[in-house]
């Protein structure tokens, strides 16, 4: 799917409520879908729902159900189709025809939520790594609709491969793209090897990392620039970040620390995506700890942070520990509901990051958590352990170091999880 520079492409959107799903939720989806139509560039004319048990396994919505919306199509003519789910490859194929027979519509595309997601991340993809990712996602997510697609593949993956005798064309495009998407994961995979070079580098320095976290459009950005004087893009979008950056900021109590920015989480976020930027995300896995920023203005906080805590169950660090900033605290028309997330996700804290209020309590609170995993400890290594000595020279920091008699004195700051190596040598 493209869109034109000059001419918005128009939409209607399909929202199926099953009985899996509550009210707030489905009608929550549909308007971030309108979201993030609008974030691609597309202008949405109008949207269909329908309740229904399950999904039909051919159409995905219900057949009298699509007859229903093709009449409505027939008049309104939108250029899209866009579904607020992930379609099967079949389900995307038949659900096009038949719409198109129905409609006489011959150019009308069918376009799923993922799919749309996909382009947005295309559309804000500015580094190498970023657009690497990106294409790999896209790949991964168009070779099982070939049969619905291949038609015009060449012009958006490249001339790799030839065409041996006899082969239909499917089969040769099918080739294309698994030695491009082959090309592209050894590209990611150098990628996350130079990463782990600067992540090593990072822990041996032993300066505390956070990574700030939270749905998209949070204030994640914001923050960094914040917290650290960075010149971070921060724009009133969806993904407006796709890239992580790490930047040292000195907390109040002459403490260093590593904040990394993330790439926003989204409800329903693409498998196809979580694989591609797996590189990335593991900045995400390698923190000590997270900053979650949330929208507290937005109707349903909850909702976005249960949204923020299953993509983390899916990259099984869901238990590291965890500050919550309620940003956004000047839109807050009943700010009363503080006190109510304040007590369910402590430490936890409300923010304006446009304001300038809350950012002495986030610090405090950062540096609170900072203190329960990390405390100072003053030991005697006798010099028969000098292997100890170099252990704490690698992942601990030194505040001070003297040989004495009987040994080395050092004070030290350290992880508690590294106390049972020291316990047997502190003297204080």
């Amino acid at each position: 799917m493209e869109t034109s520079s000059t001419s918005k492409l128009k939409a209607a959107l399909l929202g199926l409520k099953t009985s899996k799903v509550n009210e707030y939720y489905f009608r929550y989806s549909m308007e971030e879908l309108a979201l993030l139509a609008d974030t691609a560039q597309i202008e949405v004319i109008t949207s269909y729902t329908q309740n229904k048990h399950n999904p039909d396994s051919r159409l995905y919505f219900g057949k009298g159900k699509i007859t229903e919306i093709a009449e409505d199509i027939k008049i309104k003519k939108p250029d899209i189709i866009i579904v607020d789910d992930e379609l099967s490859p079949s389900q995307q194929k038949n659900m096009e025809t038949a719409l198109r027979e129905e409609t006489g519509l011959n150019q009308l595309k069918i376009v799923d939520r993922t799919e749309l997601i996909l382009l947005i991340f295309a559309q804000r993809a500015n580094t190498k790594e970023a657009i690497l990712q990106v294409e790999l996602a896209a790949l991964s997510y168009q070779l099982p609709r070939l049969s619905r697609m291949w038609e015009h593949l060449g012009r958006q993956v490249g001339k790799i491969g030839t065409r041996g005798p006899g082969e239909k064309q499917i089969e040769v495009d099918r080739r294309t793209i698994r030695n491009k998407i082959s090309f592209l994961s050894d590209k990611i995979e150098e990628i996350k090897n130079q990463r782990e070079l600067h992540r090593k580098k990072r822990l041996n320095k032993t300066i505390p990392t956070a990574a700030i976290i939270g749905y998209t459009n949070a204030g994640k950005s914001t923050l960094l620039n914040k917290l650290t004087n960075a010149n971070v893009l921060a724009e009133d979008k969806l993904f407006a970040t796709l890239d992580t950056t790490t930047r040292k900021m000195r907390l109040p109590g002459n403490q260093e620390i590593l904040l990394i920015d993330t790439v926003g989480f989204i409800n329903k976020l693409p498998h196809s995506l979580v694989s591609a930027f797996r590189a990335t995300l593991e900045e995400v896995e390698e923190a000590d700890f997270f900053i979650h920023v949330v929208d507290i203005s937005a109707p349903n906080p909850r909702f976005l942070i249960d949204s923020v805590y299953h993509v983390l169950e899916e990259l099984k660090v869901a238990n590291k520990p965890m500050i919550t900033l309620l940003n956004k605290i000047d839109r807050l028309e009943n700010k009363e509901i503080l006190d109510d997330y304040r007590k369910k996700y402590y430490p936890c804290t409300g923010i304006s990051l446009k304001e300038d209020i809350g950012i002495e309590n986030a610090m405090f609170l950062i540096e609170e958590l900072l203190s329960q995993y990390r405390k100072t400890h003053k030991v005697l290594i006798p010099f028969d352990h000098m292997n100890i000595v170099d252990f704490l020279h690698q992942k601990t920091t030194i505040i001070e170091e003297n040989y004495e008699k009987n040994g080395v004195k050092m004070e030290i700051e350290m992880k508690n999880d590294l106390l049972h190596i020291i316990k047997d040598y502190i003297i204080e």
